[in-house]
């Protein structure tokens, strides 16, 4: 029986390894095994980093509506309050981009909000 020769297999297997580790510093770049370890670290950091990412962003969100709301007398929570009762349907991220580009509107919105808790 002839043997099996898997050169161009285990060639191909490690230059997707590599070029996925390619920047990295000392033997993580050019060490198959140590490669594949680091590899296999950075795809466990993303894809925990894809979940952490979203948390992020909203709390990125409620910071600057926050900001936005204080400049008015009002405080988040009770801003928040105030929308459901005046029925404005605008979720944080679309919030957050008023209050950051363009604050008028936003003020515009924080004193229907207003008017809706009084």
């Amino acid at each position: 029986m002839a043997r099996t020769k898997r050169g161009v297999i285990s060639k191909a297997k490690h230059k997707k390894v590599f070029k996925a580790v390619k920047g990295q510093y000392g033997r993580r770049k050019n060490t198959i095994r140590v490669a594949r370890q680091a590899m296999e670290k950075a795809m466990q950091y993303a894809y925990r980093d894809r979940k952490a990412k979203k948390r992020d962003f909203r709390s990125l969100w409620i910071q600057r509506i926050n900001a936005g709301v204080r400049t008015e007398g009002l405080t988040y929570s009770r801003f928040i309050n105030g929308l459901a009762k005046s029925k404005i349907k605008l979720d944080r991220k679309v919030l957050a981009e008023l209050a950051y580009n363009n604050p008028e509107v936003f003020k515009s919105i924080v004193k229907k909000v207003q008017s809706s808790l009084n």
